[in-house]
């Protein structure tokens, strides 16, 4: 039962979601907890419950991935040394397949929560860098840690790394980004992403209901499973 919970935290970094833009003001902490709170009028809307409307709920959840995540900066990070070697165009195609990777892997996740609170323990800032700490408490009153990593540009601050339980993302898809690459090449670990998006589209029947620049994908076994069984 833990485990469904540290699975739940993790869907909550990257199911996020919100209908429109909000007015970006506050510190960090306020403009996450606006968004958590859509995210949670959205799952308990009765309508959007519906089967028919399951494009509508994961159409939302896509559109607000991209009003708190900075995807250039998570991709550029995660790839780390590798990153500059790439061509504009390489970038610009990784940073669609990691997006969306990113967004449809955990949006299934998303979608069964079942009244898990979000507690906001405040944030911590730096400049133009800040770290929001928040816990996700379950009925049952497990605890799992949720530290934001966000930057700051003209009022509105964008995530670009999430750390659940101690455990960074970024730090957890460098490592096994660098590692397909250092065994193959960039292009190898570029193909199996892009495998990955014809699995899910095959899977959809050909629909792209998805941000349109950034390919759905699922997220590598082995991260996922760290992530899920930390202790």
């Amino acid at each position: 039962m833990i485990q469904r919970y540290r699975v739940l935290a993790i869907a909550a970094v990257v199911g996020l979601l919100g209908i429109a833009h909000p007015a970006w003001a506050g510190p960090p902490a306020d403009q996450l907890q606006v968004q958590v709170n859509r995210v949670l009028k959205i799952l308990e809307d009765p309508e959007l419950k519906k089967e028919s409307r399951i494009r509508d709920r994961r159409t939302a959840i896509r559109q607000v991935a991209n009003d708190i995540f900075d995807f250039t900066e998570i991709t550029r990070r995660s790839l780390g040394r590798h990153w500059q070697a790439r061509t504009p165009q390489e970038q610009e195609e990784f940073v669609g397949l990691f997006g969306g990777l990113l967004e449809q892997s955990y949006i299934s996740k998303i979608e069964t929560y079942s009244g898990e609170k979000i507690a906001f323990l405040g944030d911590s800032t730096d400049g133009d860098v800040a770290v929001v700490r928040t816990r996700v408490i379950s009925k049952q009153g497990t605890e799992i840690p949720i530290d934001y990593r966000m930057r700051g540009a003209n009022g509105r601050w964008l995530a670009y790394d999430v750390s659940i339980e101690g455990i960074s993302l970024i730090g957890n898809y460098r490592t096994q980004f660098d590692r397909v690459i250092q065994k193959s090449s960039y292009q190898e670990l570029a193909k199996a992403l892009r495998a990955k998006q014809d699995e899910r589209l095959a899977a959809d029947g050909g629909r792209r209901d998805r941000r349109p620049d950034a390919p759905a994908v699922e997220a590598p076994d082995a991260a996922r499973s760290r992530r899920t069984q930390a202790p």
